[in-house]
Parts: structure tokens; C-alpha cells; sequence
């Protein structure tokens, strides 16, 4: 079965909304540790707001690895409606989110990756559909902004990777076990 892998960048306070403010020194470690994370991918889900604000600026950049990556790999969209900006290899997700991601990770391919879209990676998280969690914390406290980790249920995760990049940025990789942590260890 594939695996779905969220990558999320993150402040030292779990801001994960508009990363660009408080990531500001992206160097070689960053751009290793991201080859690593893209290159076992073949698809990625996308939320609704995070796939309309990258059909306007992914299909024209020249930011690699990232641009070729992403518009060459097979993108799910998780919407209610049809998307304005049309995407080379671009299908919509309606209906249970819960019964489409099952499915996908049923198919034969490589894993499935979840890039930015907060409330989506939140979502899959609570209903334990996430097997990693590849993280970039930066050394920035920004003490605004969303959350990734804001609400939803104590999960228990193990540490597969880590280490920092020369900027001072954290790599992490975490398996979800889908096991809640003890109420105790977590109060």
C-alpha cells in the first residue's frame, strides 16, 4: 500500500501559514532534504486554496526541484466544486475525503504527498490517514497564523530522521502510528 507523506514547513511556535514570512535562509540542506521528500512521490493532494493560489504560480516558475515536480506529478484536488484555474494532470476529489484517499493509497504507485493545505493535512491527520509527517521548523518564532498541529486528537508519533540544515532549520521525519497518546503524557 502507498504511503501519504505530509510535508509541512513550520516556525519554532507551529505556524504553518504563510511560510515565506518566516522562512527567509532556504539553503542546500533544505533543497536536499526537499529532493528527498518529492522523490518518492507520484501524487499529491491538494486543498482547494492551496491549489488555486499554485495553478497561478507553479505551471510558469522555474523554482527547481519543486516546479518540475509538481506540474509533471498527478494532482487530486479536494474540492466541492470544479476548480477556475485549470492543471496538467489535475482531478477533482468530492465526497468522503476518507473513502478517496483510501482508494488512492489502495492503487500501485509510489506515495502520495500532501504539500502545504493546512486544514486538509489536519484533516487527514485526525481521520489517521497520514503515515508520515516530513517537517522543516525554522528558527523563527512568528506568535500569528495557523496552525498545523491547532486542535484534533493526541497522536502518538515516532522520530525516523532529523537533522538541521546550516540556516538552523530542523529536517524531521515522524511516522504516525494512528495510537492516541496516553492522557497522561500528554497533560
Amino acid at each position: 500500500m502507498r504511503k501519504l507523506v505530509a510535508y509541512q514547513l513550520l516556525s519554532l511556535d507551529g505556524v504553518a501559514e504563510s511560510p515565506d514570512e518566516f522562512i527567509v535562509d532556504w539553503d542546500d540542506d533544505m533543497d536536499a532534504n526537499l529532493g528527498r521528500v518529492i522523490g518518492t512521490q507520484d501524487a499529491v493532494l491538494l486543498g482547494r486554496s492551496t491549489y488555486d493560489d499554485w495553478a497561478k504560480f507553479w505551471p510558469s516558475s522555474d523554482i527547481e526541484p519543486f516546479a518540475s515536480f509538481i506540474n509533471s506529478v498527478q494532482k487530486y484536488v479536494v474540492t466541492s466544486t470544479v476548480p477556475e484555474e485549470s492543471w496538467f494532470n489535475t482531478t477533482s476529489i468530492r465526497g468522503d475525503l476518507a473513502d478517496a484517499v483510501v482508494e488512492l493509497k489502495q492503487r500501485s504507485g509510489a506515495d502520495i504527498g500532501v504539500h502545504g493545505s493546512i486544514a486538509l493535512t489536519q484533516a487527514l491527520i485526525e481521520r489517521n490517514l497520514v503515515d508520515e509527517l516530513r517537517l522543516v521548523i525554522a528558527p523563527a518564532i512568528v506568535g500569528r497564523g495557523r496552525k498545523l498541529f491547532d486542535g484534533g486528537s493526541p497522536r502518538r508519533l515516532h522520530l525516523q530522521h532529523s537533522s538541521t540544515s546550516q540556516s538552523g532549520s530542523l529536517l524531521l521525519d515522524y511516522e504516525l502510528t494512528g495510537e492516541a497518546a496516553r492522557e497522561d503524557v500528554v497533560s
